[in-house]
């Protein structure tokens, strides 16, 4: 990650999103912190960013978490013999 001031983001928009392709942008305001610029080589990209900070997202995953770790989740093993697939099934619908 690279730091870059406020007014030099401002004054050049698109070199720093075309460089947040690449890595994240750290924004500083009199030399703090004060935002990232993430930039998206794949422009459907956005929506695992959005994913990710989405609370009820967030509480999901925990959930499922919680759930494997008190032994009530399901296997790979177990929902492929579930719905009975076969890893050359899965392969082959790839």
């Amino acid at each position: 990650m690279i730091q870059v001031p406020l007014n030099q983001v401002k004054d050049d928009f698109s070199r720093y999103l075309r460089m947040a392709e690449k890595e994240d942008i750290i924004i500083t305001r009199h030399g703090i912190p004060a935002g990232i610029l993430i930039g998206f080589e794949d422009p459907e990209a956005w929506w695992e960013e959005l994913l990710l900070r989405d609370p009820r997202f967030r509480e999901r995953v925990l959930q499922a978490r919680s759930s494997l770790r008190d032994g009530q989740g399901l296997s790979i093993e177990k929902l492929r013999e579930k719905h009975n697939m076969t890893s050359q099934t899965v392969k082959a619908e790839e």
